[in-house]
């Protein structure tokens, strides 16, 4: 890992919470990510399970967590098992980690090898009235590959038919929303990258550089500075290429006139961070691109305001579609009779702004958390309202990383350059 270790009371705290939640008896057994194949021999680079690296800080693959608070036998309650290596491994892999180096890095004193599994679990499950298996329930997933979790389900099922079976994911769902403060230092830490990666692109932008070469700036940063990288596919989307919500090609060469949307950010220590700029590349907003802009920024101020705890979702939506609304009749966009007999179900403003404004934000760039529960201090939403124009070739959004607090909320990202006026003056500096 090129990110400094993390303190392990992190994941001591954590998983005691969890266990909190469990029924009596229960043995829970999580799962690191598999090593997905890319192309010949080559394996896609690792990505640790989000769920197991917030119960253990180990970041490696073939790994088995198992936490059982009721063993009659206290040398099973913690386990964590992992990947013996070899002189073979170190050679053609690199360093894994010792036994030492994984009960610091987790804080549980029990570690053994992985192909001790079988026979420790066999001498604890009977003991254990229920089990608890983990899969990705993540509503913005749509299930189409297979993964460890589920080939695990069914390989355990088989061998211990008579358990009752649970799911580890609600637990999880309640649990990882709510950020502690070292998971918000460290989300801070990871919008610090980007923060310093968008000085360095304003320093770097001008007519006739390719996306690409924005796309390489960022990431020099972000690696210089330690962080494992891209928190997601960076969109570096100059002109009408803004217009595609997902665009990743980053191939167009950027023209006197335009503006570019970024939406990029660093990903530390599992971390993420996730903002959205959009910039002048000549470095100056013509009136009109100005006028955009500045309604977007306009809604995103007052959807900050709108977040609150106990605040739904879909209420919180409702309310920033039509402050959405009142400024696109505004720039002409829409227009005032039309609006007033809209079909609620499919508001007008969707032809112009077509995704949500926030999503959770953590160990996920789309972070496990209850769509329908309100939201609640500790949470950190993005905030991303966006117009966009395919007719005029302009697409505008802007997008912070804000955290609610008891007292209301804080911007992550309130040292990035957010004013029309602030960016001009730093690309003309």
């Amino acid at each position: 890992m090129k990110y400094t270790q993390i303190a392990n009371e992190l994941f001591c705290t954590n998983r005691i919470n969890f266990c909190s939640k469990l029924k009596p008896y229960s043995l829970v057994l999580i799962n690191s990510n598999d090593e997905f194949p890319r192309s010949g021999d080559q394996n896609h680079v690792f990505k640790q399970n989000a769920d197991l690296f917030y119960l253990s800080g180990i970041d490696q693959e073939q790994t088995i967590l198992l936490l059982f608070p009721d063993c009659p036998n206290p040398l099973y309650r913690e386990v964590l098992f992992l990947r013996q290596t070899n002189e073979q491994i170190a050679v053609w892999e690199g360093h894994k980690y010792t036994r030492e180096e994984a009960g610091k890095a987790s804080g549980i004193k029990k570690i053994y090898w992985l192909q001790e599994f079988d026979a420790i679990l066999s001498s604890v499950i009977f003991y254990a009235e229920n089990i608890y298996l983990n899969t990705n329930e993540n509503d913005r997933y749509a299930h189409s590959v297979s993964y460890r979790d589920l080939r695990f389900i069914q390989q355990l099922k088989e061998k211990y038919p008579l358990h009752q079976y649970f799911r580890a994911a609600p637990i999880f769902r309640g649990l990882r929303a709510i950020k502690s403060s070292v998971e918000i230092e460290l989300i801070s830490k990871a919008c610090q990258l980007t923060n310093d990666a968008f000085f360095r692109v304003l320093k770097f932008v001008k007519p006739g550089v390719g996306e690409y070469e924005i796309e390489a700036e960022i990431i020099h940063e972000f690696i210089r500075q330690r962080g494992t990288g891209h928190a997601y596919n960076p969109i570096i989307a100059s002109g009408n290429n803004a217009n595609i919500l997902h665009y990743n090609d980053n191939s167009q060469i950027c023209r006197n006139g335009d503006v570019i949307l970024m939406d990029f950010g660093a990903e530390y220590a599992n971390y993420n961070a996730d903002m959205t700029r959009s910039i002048p590349v000549n470095g100056r907003f013509t009136t009109r691109q100005k006028a955009v802009y500045n309604s977007v920024l306009r809604v995103m101020k007052e959807s900050i305001q709108l977040l609150k705890s106990g605040v739904i979702w879909n209420a919180y939506h409702e309310e920033v579609g039509k402050i959405m609304t009142s400024e696109l009749m505004g720039l002409g966009l829409l227009d005032k009779h039309d609006v007033a007999h809209q079909n609620p179900d499919m508001p007008l403003y969707k032809q112009y702004f077509m995704h949500g404004n926030s999503h959770h934000l953590g160990l996920d760039v789309h972070d496990f958390a209850g769509r329908y529960t309100p939201f609640a201090a500790g949470n950190v939403l993005t905030v991303e309202p966006g117009i966009y124009i395919p007719a005029e070739g302009l697409g505008i959004r802007l997008e912070n990383n804000i955290l609610i607090t008891e007292n209301g909320t804080i911007d992550l990202m309130a040292d990035i350059p957010l004013e029309a006026e602030h960016i001009e003056e730093l690309m003309n500096a």
